[in-house]
């Protein structure tokens, strides 16, 4: 008699960075709202997904939103001038708090688990990270680098390797202190069995040149460095393709039932740039601009020879990278069985900035009709063929209050909201569907959209953080002249002064 074949123990395990970490507004802060949650709800009975808290101290390294009401609540609806230097106070005070608090200086960070988490994902991860990092290195680096911080540099050095420890060994114990993120999916297949493996990695492995808004090609030697030794921000496509390879015949060893996997947006797309012609012009314009900078520098205000920027040939050049990334991923996942969701076209669809206006993939109807019940969203998809919700950085009418424009991306202008993650389940889900995978129930749009507060509730100081993000960009003679010297002179004294507890 043939044996019947026992289903997996683990229905959903993911291998991944960021994007399906839950990463947005800065910080990794709801896990329970990223993509591979609210897929995981589609099921009935809902399977056991279990990955780490980080809904401490605003999250890690830190949610914009959550720091942004803070100091709404703190000098109200808008910052004036002379409330700059208590503003840059008040965040020095609470990035110190919150950099205790991570390092393990408020309480112990250690939690009490024998199992690894279902969500193997951590935030900056490249590929190579995959098999490379351990939390016994990441112990070792905290513990032996220097750090620098700065209120220029807001987001503490450490903070990607106190993560990786909380998510690769959260007990600190001796089982998996030297197991990546290979090992401990391997460990849950070994110990019941994995039915649905989704693996997201290699946005890392480009997103730098525009987080950083450098143009750095990978060497050979990068493949083999520790992440913090690496000056690279663009993977040359054989490095990738040599990675990718590499991290596919990983993943195939680990014997899961199905995987799934995805391609790579443009990181051109996402509002993380601004583009900026140089004659300054943009009404009508659609493609490429001549300069990609910060978002909060006005198209008035840009200089080349000041502001950091990459050039119209350099973005273009992103993109094909970006392509010949995602010919090999699919290509890869076609040779092992895979599942490939089409991220990248979806994003690209969407996309209505680079588009000139309009969308070539309309949003799913049962999202809309949800976004139409909502009070606060209802304005967002009124015209079904122009819908408000868009790519673009998140901008605030000061009338109502609303959110008028953006919304998929969130204040960090990289990762997406909540209701941009919902996006992407929609569309794991429905590109599952089509290979053959069951679920039991809908997305919960109405769950979804209620619990993006950035989009239902926006801070009212986002009206204004533009401006404050601007004001801190200015170089000492521009700020001179909006403050005064003896203002400025407080402000590099706290901007200078190193964290006298940081030693202690």
């Amino acid at each position: 008699m043939k044996r019947k074949k026992s289903t997996p123990k683990h229905k959903l395990v993911v291998l991944g960075d960021s994007v399906s970490q839950g990463f947005q507004n800065g910080g990794v802060y709801r896990t329970d709202l990223n993509f591979p949650s609210l897929l995981r709800n589609c099921w009935e009975p809902v399977p056991d997904f279990d990955q780490p808290l980080f809904t401490a101290q605003a999250g890690i390294p830190l949610n914009l939103e959550v720091l942004t009401r803070g100091l709404s609540d703190e000098f109200g609806n808008s910052i004036e001038w002379n409330e700059y230097l208590p503003a840059i106070t008040h965040l020095y005070s609470t990035l110190k708090r919150v950099k205790r608090y991570w390092e393990g200086r408020i309480k112990s960070l250690e939690r009490n688990r024998k199992m690894p988490y279902h969500n193997q994902s951590v935030w900056g991860f490249a590929m190579n990270d995959a098999w490379m990092v351990t939390e016994e290195k990441s112990r070792k680096f905290i513990k032996e680098q220097p750090e620098t911080y700065s209120i220029f540099d807001m987001l503490p050095d450490h903070a990607m390797y106190v993560t990786a420890r909380l998510v690769l060994n959260p007990s600190y114990g001796e089982q998996f202190r030297h197991n990546t993120q290979i090992d401990n999916v391997q460990y849950l297949q070994d110990n019941g069995g994995i039915e649905n493996l989704i693996v997201t990695m290699g946005h890392n492995n480009i997103i730098g040149a525009a987080s950083d808004l450098k143009f750095i090609l990978s060497e050979d030697e990068d493949l083999e460095k520790f992440p913090s030794e690496r000056e690279y921000t663009v993977y040359r496509p054989a490095h990738f393709e040599y990675e990718y390879r590499k991290l596919a015949e990983k993943v195939s060893q680990i014997g899961a039932e199905r995987v799934i996997t995805q391609t790579i947006p443009y990181v051109t797309i996402p509002p993380v740039t601004r583009g900026v012609n140089a004659d300054k012009s943009r009404k009508g314009h659609t493609g490429y601009f001549d300069y990609y900078t910060r978002f909060w520098v006005w198209d008035e205000d840009f200089d080349p020879n000041i502001h950091p920027h990459l050039t119209k040939e350099q973005a273009i050049t992103l993109d094909q990278h970006v392509d010949e990334y995602n010919n090999i991923i699919r290509e890869i996942a076609d040779e092992y069985g895979w599942i490939t969701v089409p991220l990248n076209r979806y994003v690209s669809g969407i996309a209505r900035r680079r588009l000139g206006g309009d969308i070539r993939i309309p949003y799913p109807d049962n999202f809309c009709e949800a976004m139409e019940r909502n009070p606060m969203t209802e304005h967002l998809v009124s015209d079904r063929n122009n819908p408000q919700l868009s790519t673009d950085y998140i901008r605030i009418d000061e009338e109502s209050g609303k959110l008028y424009k953006g919304g998929v991306f969130s204040l960090d202008g990289i990762h997406p909201t909540t209701i941009g993650y919902g996006l992407i389940a929609h569309l794991y889900k429905e590109t599952m569907e089509s290979y053959g995978i069951e679920f039991d129930k809908p997305l919960d749009w109405d769950h979804i959209i209620s619990n993006d507060t950035l989009v239902t509730n926006p801070p009212y100081l986002l009206v204004e953080l533009r401006n404050f993000l601007r004001f801190l960009s200015l170089d000492r003679q521009e700020k001179l002249s909006v403050v005064g010297n003896g203002l400025l002179n407080q402000m590099m004294k706290i901007f200078s002064q190193r964290d006298s507890t940081q030693q202690s």
